[in-house]
C-alpha cells in the first residue's frame, strides 16, 4: 500500500510539474513583485523537498542501514 500511495504521490507530482496554466500571465504578482509562474515554481520546489523527505523516511530499505550498523 504505501508503493502504490508513493507512486502515486509521484505521478501527481509530475503532472503539477507541467504547468500549462501560468505560461503567458506574469500577473497576479505574488507579493507585489514575484510573477505567478516564478512563485508556483518556487512553491512546487518546496513541495517536492517535503516529498522526497516523507518517501525517504517511509521507504528506505532498512536493510541497507542495518549492514552498516553491523560493520561499524
Amino acid at each position: 500500500m504505501k508503493t502504490a500511495a508513493a507512486a502515486l504521490l509521484v505521478i501527481t507530482l509530475y503532472i503539477l510539474h507541467q504547468d500549462v496554466w501560468f505560461w503567458r500571465d506574469a500577473r497576479p504578482l505574488v507579493l507585489g513583485a514575484l510573477p505567478i509562474g516564478l512563485f508556483y515554481h518556487a512553491a512546487y520546489t518546496v513541495a517536492t523537498s517535503l516529498v522526497l523527505v516523507a518517501l525517504v523516511r517511509l521507504l528506505w530499505p532498512l536493510h541497507l542501514d542495518a549492514e552498516r550498523r553491523t560493520d561499524e
